[in-house]
C-alpha cells in the first residue's frame, strides 16, 4: 500500500464482483473508504468480508436498473462519509442479446438503464456533492465495445457507446472545476458475468462459449483475456492526484485490440 487515496471516499456501483470487486479492493489498499453496491446482501457481506477492512468499507444494496437505488447508493456514502470524492460507475452489463433483426425493445431498453442510466443517475448525483467543492474524480467503466462493434451483442455496443458520449461531455463542463472524467474501456474479462451472457451470444452466432472466448484472444496484441489486475490499477492512477491531468479520455485496458 502507497496511500495514493489516503482519506478519499470512494462509491463503486457493482462492487461486489468482477472488475468492480478488484477496483474496490485496491482503493482500500490504498487507504480509501469505500462503499459498493450489488444486488444482494450476502455478495455484499462476502465482498466485506473479503476486503477485511472493518468501518473503512460498507455495502448498501440495490437493483442496478432503478433510478431511486442508484440515486440513495450515493446519499449513503455522503451520509456515512461526509461527502464522495470518487465515483466508480462500474454497474453494467445486458440480457437478451441478440442481432439488431431479432433484437426486442425490452433488452435494448434494459441495456440502457444498466449502463448509460445507471451511469448518468450516479454522476449527476455525485456532482451535487463535488462541484461545490471543487474536486472529483468520476470513472465509468465502458467496454471495449464501446469502441468496437461486434456480432450479436447490439444492445451492450450501443448502451456502451451512449457512456463513452456522456464521459466525453461531462468532463468537458466539469474540467475548469476540478473534477475530472474518465471511461475505462476494458477488454473481455472471464467473471461471472461474462460466463452468464457470453454463453447466450455465444449460441446466438452459432459457435461454442470457448470459440467466443478466443475470439477475443486472437483479436488482443497480447492474445490473451484482459484481467481485472490491470483495470483496476488504471482506475487507481485515475482517482488519484497523479491522474489530475486526465479528463474526457477512453483508457482502453484491453491487451491492444481496440485501435484508439
Amino acid at each position: 500500500m502507497s496511500g495514493q487515496l489516503d482519506g478519499r471516499v470512494a462509491l463503486v456501483t457493482g462492487g461486489t464482483r468482477g472488475l468492480g470487486r478488484a477496483i474496490a479492493d485496491s482503493f482500500l489498499r490504498e487507504g480509501a473508504r469505500v462503499m459498493v453496491t450489488g444486488r444482494g446482501e450476502e455478495k455484499g457481506r462476502q465482498a466485506l468480508a473479503d476486503f477485511g477492512a472493518g468501518g473503512a468499507a460498507g455495502f448498501v444494496a440495490g437493483d442496478v436498473t432503478r433510478q431511486a437505488d442508484f440515486e440513495h447508493a450515493v446519499e449513503a456514502a455522503i451520509a456515512r462519509h461526509g461527502r464522495i470524492d470518487i465515483l466508480v460507475n462500474n454497474a453494467g452489463g445486458a440480457q437478451d442479446l441478440a442481432p439488431v433483426a431479432q433484437l426486442t425493445d425490452a433488452a435494448l431498453r434494459l441495456a440502457l438503464d444498466w449502463n448509460l442510466w445507471s451511469t448518468f443517475w450516479c454522476t449527476r448525483r455525485a456532482l451535487g456533492d463535488m462541484i461545490p467543492r471543487r474536486w472529483g474524480r468520476i470513472i465509468n467503466v465502458s467496454s471495449l465495445e464501446g469502441k468496437l462493434g461486434k456480432s450479436a451483442m447490439g444492445a451492450y455496443v450501443v448502451a456502451e457507446h451512449a457512456v463513452n458520449g456522456l464521459t466525453k461531455s461531462c468532463a468537458a463542463e466539469v474540467a475548469p472545476l476540478g473534477i475530472t472524467v474518465n471511461a475505462l474501456c476494458p477488454g473481455a474479462m472471464e467473471t461471472d458475468i461474462m460466463r452468464e451472457v457470453g454463453v447466450k451470444v455465444a449460441a446466438a452466432r452459432g459457435i461454442t462459449y470457448p470459440e467466443f472466448l478466443a475470439e477475443y484472444c486472437t483479436d488482443a496484441a497480447t492474445r490473451q483475456l484482459t484481467d481485472t489486475v490491470g483495470g483496476a490499477a488504471a482506475a487507481v492512477l485515475l482517482a488519484s492526484a497523479a491522474g489530475a491531468g486526465i479528463t474526457g479520455s477512453l483508457i482502453s485496458v484491453d491487451g491492444g485490440t481496440a485501435p484508439y
